[in-house]
């Protein structure tokens, strides 16, 4: 089968991160309570930032959101590298800025991810995110981002929801904890 996956909060765990980056770097201790009510994948208005100055922080602050110790959820390496011993064709499918994207791939292998270069797609819009997928014929796709995974519906693609505060009037396969992937599997291909 070919599987696909998106990085940034499907396999890592990076707006908890950031968050946490943004209370050093901003010198606050605002809870992770408040983390987990954040309804946007923004996270600039819990600091009291617009979006101008949440923009910035976030630009500004890339390198280390994107490229220090930011933790993959508990499982998610171990399932990706069952799925490539199994067989499978495993395909990364990030919108990280085309600047990064070597380095994000350089990043997820060292991280213990299976990677096969040639399927590794990274540098592009959401919209462009969706061409890929749809091109890939995946069987399998999960994301966390409703504006993605709306658009795959209809298609022959089984799409999986990763679990965030932000997606959750989406209506279909819910990925809570990475332990749960292949029951969830074995229910959306069947």
């Amino acid at each position: 089968m070919k599987f696909g996956f998106d990085i940034d909060d499907t396999l890592i765990d990076l707006r908890r991160h950031a968050f946490h980056l943004y209370n050093k770097k901003l010198k606050k201790s605002i809870g992770e309570d408040l983390f987990d009510k954040i309804l946007t994948v923004e996270i600039h208005e819990a600091f009291g930032m617009t979006s101008e100055e949440g923009s910035k922080m976030w630009n500004d602050s890339m390198e280390d959101i994107y490229f220090t110790d930011c933790p993959s959820y508990e499982g998610a390496k171990e399932v990706l590298q069952a799925l490539a011993e199994e067989g499978h064709e495993i395909y990364y499918i990030t919108s990280r800025p085309k600047g990064y994207c070597e380095q994000t791939r350089e990043w997820v292998k060292a991280q213990g991810f299976p990677v096969v270069d040639e399927r590794f797609f990274c540098g592009m819009k959401d919209h462009e995110k969706i061409d890929i997928i749809k091109k890939l014929q995946l069987d399998v796709y999960v994301d966390d981002k409703p504006a993605v995974l709306n658009t795959l519906t209809g298609t022959n693609t089984k799409v999986i929801v990763k679990n965030q505060s932000y997606n959750q009037e989406m209506e279909c396969t819910r990925l809570l904890n990475w332990s749960e992937f292949n029951g969830l599997i074995q229910n959306a291909t069947s």
